[in-house]
């Protein structure tokens, strides 16, 4: 367990290290929820214009899926493993980069990671492969996010990859549960259907 932290420290301070005003700036934006709601506007204005009465368990389980990933990662799994962010690492003092503040005290696992991934995982999972393209661009949005939280300095690599897998396995029940919901009110899939 000591190799693997050490190894996940020292893949942080390498991918940490890569800096520049531009980047940091566009880091900031990307890693600030209030900048992706005209994203999120979008996206349920899509769907529901798209899958009208579908579109009520499809969003529902979804948000389902975002909100466990946030509570899981930030309200049970921060305090129970209390592993401290880089940004307050004493072994780690001057080589961290911190662009934008450093956040609460604990860092695993990365709730950033675990929302986008619970959302891109989520429409991957129930979208037919006709939307290819959309189902990539939710993917890269959420390893962007990801990253962006290593570049700024509050996240381990370790961080991220717990976050991705905790909202991709959330994200991969509540599809189970939107294919439930559609079995048991088919009326609800006389709508275009994925």
């Amino acid at each position: 367990m000591e190799e693997l932290e050490k190894f996940d420290q020292e893949l942080f301070v390498s991918l940490n290290s890569q800096h520049n005003p531009f980047w940091d700036t566009v880091m900031i934006l990307v890693s600030d929820k209030y900048v992706w709601i005209p994203f999120y506007v979008l996206l349920i204005a899509y769907v529901i214009y798209r899958y009208r009465r579908q579109s009520i368990p499809m969003l529902a389980m979804s948000v389902v899926a975002i909100g466990l990933a946030d509570f899981i990662a930030s309200g049970i799994l921060k305090p129970f493993f209390a592993r401290l962010r880089p940004c307050y690492e004493p072994d780690l003092e001057g080589l961290v980069n911190i662009v934008h503040g450093c956040g609460g005290q604990f860092g695993f696992m990365s709730s950033h990671a675990s929302t986008a991934f619970a959302l891109a995982v989520f429409f991957n999972l129930i979208l037919s492969d006709r939307y290819f393209i959309f189902k990539v661009v939710l993917v890269a949005w959420a390893v962007i996010v990801s990253y962006s939280r290593i570049y700024l300095g509050v996240h381990y690599p370790g961080d991220i990859v717990g976050g991705a897998l905790l909202g991709s396995m959330l994200a991969f029940a509540s599809s189970i549960g939107y294919r439930y919901i559609l079995l048991y009110y088919p009326s609800l899939k006389k709508d275009p259907v994925i």
